[in-house]
């Protein structure tokens, strides 16, 4: 498997994601899944602890178990969108339905994926989350080059 790309979100080029998740062996099988990359894993039990995080260290890309105690994954989406640099959300479940997709995709979140993981699933996923917040990072300054450019 390739590794991601060398421009990632942090000065040392590492991908960093955050796990939100109360069952510790949704962490364990993402750092197995990613554990030959550069990517940073950092783990958060509940919402208290992931926002705690999310305040402390820039994160590109959110794995959020659907159900947390307290709240749900709405309440982190919610919470990283008021974040002046919002990182993509993929929403993790067991019972990732039809229903779930549509509502997490209505209202935000970038993806869903299934339990238990699978490995070429977790990447593609965290790949493409991680493009489309780095677009839409880039997005306002492209918009000014363009102007500029234009003018």
């Amino acid at each position: 498997m390739r590794k991601p790309p060398a421009t990632e979100t942090s000065p040392n080029g590492t991908l960093t994601v955050l796990s939100v998740s109360p069952i510790e062996g949704d962490h364990q099988s993402l750092e197995s899944a990613i554990g030959h990359s550069r990517w940073m894993l950092f783990k958060a039990d509940d919402l208290p602890s992931a926002l705690a995080l999310l305040q402390q260290r820039e994160v590109a890309v959110v794995l959020c178990e659907r159900d947390l105690l307290p709240g749900t994954w709405i309440d982190v989406l919610e919470q990283i969108n008021a974040l002046p640099s919002a990182p993509s959300l993929i929403v993790t479940s067991r019972l990732a339905d039809e229903r779930l997709w549509a509502e997490a995709l209505n209202l935000g979140a970038w993806d869903v994926l299934a339990k238990p993981f699978d490995r070429s699933e977790v990447i593609r996923c965290m790949k493409s989350a991680w493009h489309h917040r780095n677009n839409q990072t880039q997005m306002p300054a492209r918009a000014v080059q363009m102007m500029t450019a234009a003018s």
